[in-house]
């Protein structure tokens, strides 16, 4: 993989602009109670640029006479800690990692920064400044670049954000490779979740299935925490409580992912607790299916993103006016409120424009659903999508979803 983190940082050189600095931190843990923190998870920009999980690491690109210097800082190792939280990278592990043959210690970072200004003309100072919200709390890098116009006030602060974004939009081989292998541990998942439905269960019971299969595939973490809902639970989109009880003649909703190597699988599958389908049941699944095979055949290069979910909200309208659910087309928001597609990678909700035509090298999801909070129903059936040169890949076709398929494997 270390050709891969090179290869993506030799694209990212073309998108800086000449006499320029970018840092790229790695981010920490942040504190969860007392002295305990949340499990350490990198920066996703920060990986895709060097292949690192280690936290409080910081890349640096300096880009002058059109030639880039890179220089990655790492902690040092101290002896006593280790004892307590194992030894940090070395040199060695982390060139073999990154690719990148220029190495520091964070602690010479700021002699290193104020060095180059010193002695090189450099205007820009480039930092992923992506920030969901007004609110939250301020990154490493938003407070650098505070700490930065403080100091240096002529240098322009420019957000890189958004070229990582686009960058990363476009997936390779490489990537394609692991969100497979992440799909393939979640399908494995999923039939282990459908060989051990039982009545009278929790919901959280039947989960712990899908947990032990991940977990003995190797997968440490998830693609965002597991959405296991019953009956009526599953006609709220991000129900995330997983108490319920598993009653018999109801409908479970599984919406959940495998993590593989930092990339992510996303996979909604609906199936009767008993393992049968009621008639009613059977009419409103066929026609979430129904809308997302219509997805699924329009996909490809040159179509607006924003196609694929008036396509979805098309068959979705006929299908409940025909099921008695509305009378108008304009009504479908009270039984289906949400997209049908978002991007996957290294995020679960990948970045990425989605004001856009699709290109080969996309990977999106693919994920129509219905929720009769009346009938106690909620239905959503989602696969993971690569846009191709010629239309698209169902990349999580093997994982079962036709109600046949379904009542057959259960029996």
């Amino acid at each position: 993989m270390k050709k891969v983190f090179t290869n993506n940082r030799k694209k990212l050189w073309s998108k800086l602009d000449e006499d320029s600095i970018t840092l790229i931190f790695a981010g920490e843990a942040p504190y969860k109670s007392a002295d305990e923190t949340y499990i350490f998870t990198p920066n996703r920009n920060f990986y895709y640029l060097t292949g690192i999980d280690s936290q409080k690491m910081i890349l640096m690109l300096v880009k002058t006479n059109s030639k880039v210097e890179e220089t990655l800082f790492i902690q040092k190792n101290d002896p006593f800690m280790a004892r307590w939280t194992g030894e940090k990278m070395s040199v060695e592990e982390v060139r073999q990692i990154s690719g990148i043959e220029n190495i520091k210690f964070v602690d010479e970072l700021e002699e290193t920064f104020g060095s180059i200004l010193d002695r090189s003309k450099i205007d820009d100072l480039c930092l992923d400044l992506e920030r969901q919200e007004f609110n939250i709390s301020m990154a490493t890098s938003q407070r650098f670049a505070k700490a930065v116009m403080e100091r240096y006030p002529y240098l322009r602060i420019k957000n890189i954000f958004h070229e990582m974004s686009n960058l990363r939009l476009i997936k390779s081989e490489e990537e394609i490779a692991l969100i497979r292998e992440a799909i393939d541990i979640t399908d494995n998942g999923i039939k282990a979740l459908m060989k051990n439905s039982k009545v009278g269960m929790r919901e959280y019971e039947l989960e712990a299935y899908f947990d032990f299969v991940l977990k003995s595939a190797g997968v440490t973490d998830y693609a965002f925490p597991t959405i296991a809902a019953c009956g009526k639970n599953a006609t709220t989109l991000h129900y995330d409580k997983n108490k319920g009880d598993l009653q018999d003649d109801k409908l479970i909703l599984f919406d959940l992912g495998a993590q593989y190597k930092y990339y992510n699988a996303d996979i909604s599958r609906t199936f009767p607790v008993n393992g049968k389908f009621t008639e009613r049941q059977k009419q409103v699944y066929n026609v979430v299916l129904k809308a997302q095979e219509a997805v699924i055949k329009i996909a490809k290069p040159g179509i607006m993103f924003s196609v694929l979910n008036e396509t979805a909200k098309k068959v979705l309208a006929d299908g409940c006016i025909e099921l008695g659910l509305i009378k108008e087309v304009n009504e479908l928001p009270k039984y289906y409120f949400h997209g049908v597609s978002h991007y996957l990678g290294l995020d679960t909700h990948d970045v990425g424009n989605r004001n856009i035509k699709l290109k080969a090298g996309i990977v999106l999801t693919n994920e129509p659903g219905l929720y009769i909070e009346e009938e106690n129903i909620g239905i959503r059936i989602e696969d993971d999508l690569l846009i191709t040169e010629y239309g698209c890949e169902n990349l999580s076709k093997q994982i079962i979803k036709s109600v046949e398929e379904i009542e057959k494997f259960m029996a």
